[in-house]
């Protein structure tokens, strides 16, 4: 499916998605229910006005690789269930905070932003074998993932930096266990998702447990969030902002709330191939002109997003 998006105000598909009770839910990892295949949901971004009416040749298009300049568009690998960060919306249109940056990026560089579904642990083997040209998925800028440590990351790559946020604990809005922070997750059944910085958050809450936390580590993070409703898990910890977007909208706003503060906030990036660094710069180029004529300050606020606004775009500044 690829389907061309329009950069309009998204609070009003946030309403009816929780209205119609979708849980269209992640963990900056591998979000989507059928992720994976080429048949899961793909599709293309473009700004309000379109990106083709961005003049060719213009000092950013000239800044993108040859190759990019006659496809047209960048490929955009992305794990597209995770919202607000990118998910299908009611209309069945890629929808999100990545989508519509995506769009005003497309705008100002003169080519079409194509988002196309994977899953998340794939999104970088897929980057380096030349399925995707560039990642958009909330994905941590990390030291692991730029050098190919980590085992979603084989190949490395690096990161043009364009948000930043942290980890959060979702609990159910009744939560009986009073719970305040990670130290209080002790003895309790946690969920996250496989493979992400929210994983990692909870191994290393475990190493200060004299009750062991119950891992429920779920490849999709919906699930993560199916089980804190079914009652399973006591807590999820999840991508603050998806935290909150939950708190917000799941149930009217009534079946979850956020506790404790933001864990280890670090920069989201749109990961490039380490021997592209041409596509590269040409990014933050781009990033630093939304940011400074300010669309993407409308783009955060239309999703109350402002809290992970960046002033500077940089690359490779995950630790």
């Amino acid at each position: 499916m690829t389907a061309s998006l329009t950069r309009r105000s998204r609070l009003a598909a946030a309403g009816a998605l929780a209205a119609a009770g979708v849980l269209l839910l992640g963990a900056c990892g591998d979000q989507t229910d059928d992720a994976g295949g080429d048949s899961g949901g793909s599709g293309g971004s473009e700004s309000s006005n379109g990106a083709e009416e961005t003049e060719e040749g213009g000092e950013l298009f000239d800044l993108l690789p040859e190759s990019i300049r006659n496809a047209g568009e960048i490929k955009v690998g992305s794990d597209i269930a995770y919202a607000p960060i990118e998910f299908i919306d009611e209309n069945d249109e890629i929808a999100g905070i990545d989508p519509d940056i995506g769009a005003a990026l497309g705008e100002v560089l003169g080519v079409d932003f194509v988002f196309e579904n994977g899953t998340f642990d794939g999104l970088i083997l897929g980057l380096n074998n030349g399925r995707h040209d560039v990642i958009m998925s909330a994905m941590t800028d990390t030291a692991e993932r730029q050098q190919g440590v980590s085992e979603d990351a084989e190949g490395g790559a690096d990161f043009v930096n364009y948000f930043q946020a942290g980890s959060a604990i979702l609990v159910p809005a009744d939560d009986p266990h009073g719970i305040e922070s990670v130290a209080d997750l002790c003895g309790l059944n946690v969920a996250a998702q496989q493979g992400t910085a929210n994983e990692a958050v909870v191994e290393a809450a475990q190493e200060s447990c004299d009750e062991a936390i119950n891992p429920l580590i779920n490849q999709v993070d919906s699930d993560s969030i199916a089980a804190l409703q079914s009652g399973r898990a006591d807590a999820v910890i999840t991508d603050y902002p998806v935290a909150l977007y939950n708190e917000l909208t799941a149930g009217d706003g009534g079946l979850f709330k956020v506790v404790g503060e933001q864990i280890d906030a670090a920069p989201y990036g749109i990961a490039v191939a380490k021997d592209n660094p041409e596509l590269r710069d040409a990014l933050q180029a781009a990033v630093q002109e939304i940011i400074d004529n300010g669309t993407y300050a409308e783009i955060l606020a239309e999703w109350n997003a402002e809290a992970g606004a960046i002033d500077e775009a940089t690359v490779n500044a995950g630790e």
